[in-house]
């Protein structure tokens, strides 16, 4: 006789309630990053996040995705929408930051990009932007300029 296991998905909110706000710019992803990142850390090393939001952009959570050296870090594709399918977000903003304060966009992040995005047109879920921060806590949008 075949046993068929039953696979349990459990979801906790990591933000406080008051926090669980509507992103409308990129500012609002912005700020909202910027105030839950390690100010201790955010210079010395690069670290990818992705903001996961509910159909009507309200914040469901934070979550890191991977801790880098100086001058990047890997983006494991499946790790990334493992969280996203887990928590049911119907879409996301990417983040990661450049400890240099340089909002230059780089070869790698217009590629992970790219490869993020087109694996969620396979789940039905929306890329709204791509937020680089800086420790200053000046940011670049990939929306805002055209690249998303």
């Amino acid at each position: 006789m075949n046993t068929i296991n039953e696979i349990e998905v459990s979801y906790r909110h990591k933000i406080p309630a008051p926090f669980w706000k509507k992103i409308d710019t990129s500012e609002d992803a912005a700020e909202l990053l910027y105030e839950y990142w390690n100010k201790s850390t955010i210079g010395l090393h690069e670290s990818f996040k992705v903001l996961l939001l509910d159909n009507s952009h309200k914040v469901k959570g934070i979550y890191e995705i991977s801790k880098g050296g100086i001058t990047g870090t890997l983006v494991d594709v499946r790790i990334l929408f493992a969280v996203i399918l887990k928590t049911l977000s119907t879409s996301v903003i990417l983040s990661h930051n450049h400890p240099s304060g340089n909002m230059q966009v780089g070869e790698a992040d217009r590629k992970v990009t790219k490869k993020i995005q087109k694996a969620a047109q396979l789940f039905d879920v929306k890329v709204l932007d791509h937020v680089i921060l800086a420790p200053d806590g000046s940011y670049y949008s990939f929306s805002d300029n055209g690249i998303l």
